[in-house]
């Protein structure tokens, strides 16, 4: 049975706890990076005109929001953090704490949960003029201190 891998490891937590959501993987091997991208729908049943972040309006009856969370090797990779909606290191070739891998699951689904219900009231409301996901360190922490079971490091993939 080949060693169990960060990618691996995602891609089950990912598959088990996100079914409501589209979210996918990018392994970007040479930049020692793995991204995690995921994808909000909703309805803009007003037809509003909806500028995105590069100031590209919009007046699609569905709005698709895209964002990500990178991790990265502060060591070997060459990164922008705005371009993410947080950025985390892990450990090189030792990877990740398991710990930090569940909580990440669990933080992202919780953040796409109130995103979801945020992007919709944004789409309702026309006194909100931006809308944005957020990530909390804190609450990050905390729900990575919440973990039971064995910590042990889970591994950055060979090529």
């Amino acid at each position: 049975m080949a060693k169990e891998t960060m990618l691996h490891f995602l891609d089950e937590q990912l598959t088990k706890k996100m079914s409501d959501y589209e979210v996918a993987i990018d392994w970007d091997n040479r930049n020692h990076t793995i991204e995690l991208v995921f994808l909000l729908f909703a309805e803009n049943k007003e037809q509003w005109l909806i500028d995105d972040a590069t100031g590209v309006g919009s007046e699609e009856e569905v709005i698709e929001f895209e964002d990500s969370i990178l991790l990265y090797d502060p060591v070997k990779s060459k990164i922008d953090p705005d371009d993410y909606l947080a950025c985390l290191p892990y450990a090189g070739k030792k990877g990740m704490k398991k710990s930090e891998l569940v909580g990440l699951v669990d933080y992202i689904k919780e953040i796409l949960d109130e995103g979801q219900g945020d992007l919709l009231d944004f789409l309702d409301q026309e006194e909100t003029d931006v809308f944005e996901l957020h990530f909390d360190d804190a609450r990050y922490a905390q729900i990575v201190a919440a973990y039971k079971g064995p910590d042990q490091m889970i591994p950055y993939p060979s090529y």
